[in-house]
């Protein structure tokens, strides 16, 4: 039984090498015509212009959004922008990141924050004060009147947005005094 396997082995890979050096001699046919050689440039697909605008449209829509929250003016259109429209979008993307990061970072917001500790809930909707630092309305109308057109008193607003007004209060030249006790209480006045 054994030498019969191994006779059958044997006739199996010399069938295999036979094949394989048939498949080597086999005539591959004509020579191929001789091709003349080109030399193609691949241009860039052409930008999809729809998505780009709409890239810029959210990106300025992000600036817009942080712009609000601090109290600025909109930029309406960049400075220097650049003619080609995917470094357009690049230039309103790192716009949107400068101003999320300015806005992340309120002046101030340890005080504002010592503050917070010793006034009322963020979202304390008790008259005559509201929010967590405690604004009134006239407070309100004076360092956030599109916030309180567009949200309603203080305690509809986010603690980053409260922050943003007390900071414009305080920049007016006003500083720490409309939290007279609780500013004292933090060591700021």
């Amino acid at each position: 039984m054994r030498h019969k396997l191994t006779v059958l082995l044997a006739c199996g890979c010399a069938l295999g090498a036979l094949v394989s050096a048939a498949t080597l001699r086999a005539d591959p046919g004509p020579d191929p015509e001789p091709t003349t050689t080109t030399t193609t440039t691949e241009t860039a697909p052409a930008p999809d212009l729809d998505l780009i605008g709409r890239l810029i449209q959210r990106h300025r829509q992000d600036v817009w959004r942080w712009e609000r929250v601090m109290g600025r003016p909109l930029t309406r259109s960049l400075t220097s922008a650049p003619t080609d429209p995917q470094l357009q979008v690049a230039a309103w993307h790192r716009l949107a990141l400068k101003m999320r990061r300015r806005a992340l970072n309120v002046p101030h917001r340890a005080a504002w924050l010592c503050i917070h500790r010793y006034e009322g809930s963020w979202s304390d909707p008790n008259p005559p004060y509201y929010g967590g630092l405690q604004m009134d309305l006239h407070f309100q109308r004076t360092y956030a009147p599109a916030l309180l057109r567009l949200k309603g008193t203080a305690d509809h607003w986010t603690p980053l947005e409260q922050m943003w007004a007390a900071e414009r209060a305080h920049r007016s030249g006003r500083g720490f005094y409309p939290w007279p006790n609780t500013a004292r209480y933090c060591g700021l006045i």
